[in-house]
């Protein structure tokens, strides 16, 4: 059987940690950062953090576009390092707005280099084992939101210096940009008609995946609102002040889990019923955080959430890659990526402003509709979807 956890794998599985990581550890923070720097309001704070977000989509397809036109490998590198750079920039932010700026500019380079580097992974597996190999390189993304945010906690709480936090982010992006110089790729070699055709939508966004997409974006809406407010709500609210660490580890154990046991379905094939087993349980896992507001409900929804995430990203990611030609796998992974960017970046802004308005307690009720929403979506439509329409 051919290799999958050949060298060219495991570094761009690293490289992935390390984006993560970098990007991870400072997220949950951030709420905190801008109410006890800059005095931020809740409805603030969800406006200028909704800023990557929106910068972050409006890249994805263009960044599919790019990978798919271009050589992998310099697409990646470019805006993996513009990534590691702007870590930097949150050193010197010295008011709300120029922070404001830097947060919105820095969606531009994560959204292409989370594209890039998805892609190049895909490319250096075995065919006969992507859907097996991209169920597993989800659990560099999974480890790193369940480290990360333990290890910003911690430095937080040992010293509350976010300038700390934010060299460790830049560190860490740089190992991780370091890791993908040596990566060997094979070359990619589009047609000349389909570089030069830009007025073309579906060379931006796989148009066939739409159902899907929706789908996805309804996911990530819930999570925009519950793994951005975690930490202030934790805090203000249920009083716990050092659990939020705790909260990002059982989310990563629930995840890690469930991705073992779908890796096998994913290679024998059994994608549509692993997005089906995800779907339900992350819908369950929200119910139990909105519905009970207590440390069992914090901490029992994380791990329901993280088996239900873990059985569904993996599988829709499949599904992408499975309705789109090879030509346009960069697009196919784009255009997963936009659709979370969509319901992240919606998530933010309206949980903040329903958290200033009304409550957190609401917040998280809205986010489990949305929810909702996207698994009804997926058994009226999108499940059949994929299967009349899926490539291979």
């Amino acid at each position: 059987m051919d290799k999958l956890w050949n060298s060219n794998y495991l570094k761009a599985w690293s490289a992935n940690f390390m984006l993560y990581f970098s990007f991870m550890v400072v997220t949950p923070l951030f709420p905190l950062y801008l109410s006890e720097v800059f005095g931020a309001t809740k409805d603030e704070t969800g406006m200028v953090l909704s800023g990557y977000a929106l910068t972050a989509l409006l890249i994805r397809p263009f960044g599919g576009f790019f990978v798919d036109s271009f050589p992998r490998k310099a697409v990646l590198l470019v805006s993996y390092g513009l990534f590691a750079l702007f870590f930097g920039g949150y050193l010197v932010a010295g008011s709300l707005l120029s922070f404001c700026i830097l947060r919105t500019l820095h969606g531009a380079p994560m959204g292409a280099a989370t594209v890039a580097n998805n892609t190049v992974a895909i490319d250096v597996l075995p065919s006969c084992r992507r859907a097996e190999g991209i169920g597993y390189y989800g659990l560099s993304n999974n480890l790193a939101t369940a480290i990360a945010p333990t290890i910003g906690m911690l430095l937080y709480q040992w010293k509350a210096d976010y300038d700390l936090i934010f060299i460790v982010s830049l560190i860490t992006a740089s190992i991780g940009f370091a890791i993908n110089c040596t990566l060997q790729t094979p070359s990619n070699s589009p047609s000349k008609g389909r570089t030069l055709d830009l007025l073309s939508l579906d060379r931006f966004l796989l148009l066939k995946g739409w159902p899907e997409a929706v789908c996805m974006a309804c996911y990530s809406f819930s999570y925009g609102v519950v793994s951005t407010y975690i930490a202030i709500y934790a805090k203000q609210e249920l009083g716990i002040t050092t659990g939020t660490g705790l909260f990002f580890t059982l989310l990563c154990i629930g995840l890690i889990s469930s991705r073992l046991v779908g890796a096998r379905g994913l290679r024998k094939g059994k994608v549509a019923e692993n997005a089906t087993h995800g779907v339900l349980i992350s819908l369950i896992g929200y119910f139990v955080f909105a519905a009970f507001h207590n440390a069992w409900g914090f901490y029992g929804a994380a791990f329901i959430v993280g088996l239900g995430n873990g059985h569904m990203f993996p599988a829709f990611q499949t599904m992408f890659i499975n309705l789109a030609p090879n030509s346009q796998r960069g697009t196919a992974n784009g255009t997963l990526l936009t659709s979370w960017d969509i319901g992240f970046g919606i998530g933010i802004i309206l949980g903040g402003i329903a958290a200033e308005c009304v409550s957190y307690g609401t917040a998280f009720w809205i986010a489990w509709i949305g929810n909702a929403l996207g698994v009804i979506l997926f058994f009226a439509y999108a499940r059949q979807h994929f299967l009349r329409n899926k490539l291979r």
